[in-house]
């Protein structure tokens, strides 16, 4: 597929030269934010894994601004490494602060399930970590449906954290 246009923003696959703003965007994340459970930022070794999937649904986006840096991006991977699973992927975005608000979030996250849908996936699965209401109300305007919430499963900011989880099929009308 073709690179998409919103603006000034340019959604394109993830390049190696992608990956250090890619692991900034993430970082601030894990020091500042809830919407991932890691504790600490992981290696380079992470982002390069994700390139070279072979796996035909999974995809790893970039949003770029007019300089080609990155304000955010999202992908599909494994959901869990077990063989009746592989019709199932887990897709995530995250965007920088400087790019919400205006729409990418939704542009990146459609292309990435056009793609996945593309690849063979069945069914996308995403969880949220709670509260973050732009997520939830992405994942809704994105065709997700809200399957259930596991209570306090993540302890960050000093405070368990609840986790909502999403699924959308493709080919359900």
């Amino acid at each position: 597929m073709a690179a998409s246009r919103l603006q000034t923003h340019t959604i394109r696959p993830a390049t190696h030269a992608d990956l250090d703003g890619v692991a900034a965007i993430y970082a601030d994340e894990v020091r500042l934010g809830t919407a991932t459970f890691d504790t600490e930022p992981p290696p380079r070794s992470r982002w390069e894994s994700m390139l070279a999937s072979g796996w035909p649904s999974d995809h790893f986006l970039v949003a770029v601004d007019s300089s080609e840096v990155v304000v955010g991006y999202a992908y599909s991977g494994v959901y869990r490494p077990r063989g009746a699973y592989l019709g199932t992927r887990e897709v995530s975005i995250y965007l920088a602060p400087t790019a919400t608000g205006r729409g990418l979030g939704r542009r990146l996250y459609e292309d990435l399930l056009r793609r996945v849908e593309a690849g063979g996936a069945h069914t996308v699965l995403a969880g949220v970590a709670l509260p973050n209401p732009a997520s939830l109300a992405l994942h809704r305007a994105c065709g997700f449906e809200h399957v259930g919430i596991m209570r306090e499963v993540g302890f960050k900011q000093d405070r368990w954290i609840d986790v909502s989880w999403w699924q959308k099929r493709f080919g359900i009308r």
